[in-house]
């Protein structure tokens, strides 16, 4: 078992991305109103994986043409993690923000 050294990160996305049909077929129990997200996990530091997104780089489209910013208060108090710690978080975060109403997208 090496050290923890896995993150999980939430990033908001601009509400234009539920104009993306396969986003919003994805997320058929959105509310209206409540954020739009992207749910990733990385072996790098949340602030640099935004960056690659943004700049294209092993890059979601969603992140690189809707991100905003990332939400350290969704996601911080569990970082950092073993990697199958990270694996089952970012499912288990996709699905507390999906059931609170969330847009989620995730890899």
């Amino acid at each position: 078992m090496g050290r923890p050294r896995y993150h999980v990160y939430v990033i908001e996305l601009s509400k234009d991305v539920l104009l993306e049909p396969l986003f919003r077929k994805s997320n058929p129990d959105y509310v209206e109103g409540q954020p739009c997200v992207y749910v990733g996990m990385t072996g790098l530091d949340p602030d640099v994986r935004f960056d690659k997104h943004k700049a294209g780089i092993q890059a979601n489209s969603y992140v690189t043409k809707y991100g905003l910013r990332l939400l350290p208060d969704l996601y911080e108090g569990f970082n950092p993690m073993r990697y199958e710690e990270a694996q089952a978080r970012e499912v288990e975060i996709g699905i507390d923000l999906r059931s609170a109403g969330f847009g989620v997208w995730q890899a």
